[in-house]
C-alpha cells in the first residue's frame, strides 16, 4: 500500500516513527498492512485501507472556529460535507497534535468505523504527539 510521505524536520521524523512503531495490529477490525515506502510516515489497515499518515500540515478548510469530534480525550477534525455524508470517505485529522496526523476512512466503514477507529487511536496519540490546543 503507497503512502505519502510528507516533508518534515528530523524531529517530528523521529516523533512520527516511533508514533507509528507503536500503533495497533488491528483497527476497526482490519489487520495492518506492509505500506511503500518502507520508511513512509503512515500506515495502513484493511482493503479498502483505512490510511494513517502522520506530519501532514493542517487542512485548509480548519480554523479556529472549527469543531472536532472527541474520542477519548483527543479531538479529530471533520470537514462538515464528509461529517454530514455518511456515504462518503472521510478524513479526520488530529489537528491539536504535533506532529498533526490525518486518517483517511473510506466510506465501506462508515457509519461506525469512524468512531472505532478514533476510539482506538486516541492513546496512541496522547502517547506519542504533543499536545498543542484542544480541539473540541
Amino acid at each position: 500500500m503507497a503512502v505519502d510521505t510528507p516533508s518534515v524536520s528530523d524531529a517530528d521524523r523521529a516523533t512520527c516513527a516511533a508514533f507509528l512503531d507503536d500503533l495497533p495490529h488491528t483497527l476497526a477490525g482490519q489487520e495492518r498492512r506492509d505500506v511503500t515506502p518502507s520508511d513512509a510516515l503512515g500506515a495502513a489497515w484493511g482493503d479498502p485501507a483505512i490510511t494513517l499518515t502522520c506530519g501532514v500540515s493542517l487542512p485548509a478548510d480548519f480554523d479556529r472556529f472549527a469543531t472536532c469530534e472527541e474520542a477519548d480525550g483527543v479531538g479529530w477534525f471533520v470537514p462538515v460535507a464528509e461529517s454530514s455524508d455518511q456515504s462518503s470517505d472521510v478524513t479526520l485529522t488530529a489537528a491539536g497534535y504535533r506532529p498533526i496526523v490525518r486518517v483517511q476512512l473510506p466510506a465501506s466503514y462508515r457509519p461506525e468505523g469512524a468512531a472505532t477507529v478514533i476510539s482506538q487511536l486516541a492513546q496512541p496519540v496522547k502517547d506519542g504527539l504533543e499536545l498543542v490546543d484542544r480541539c473540541h
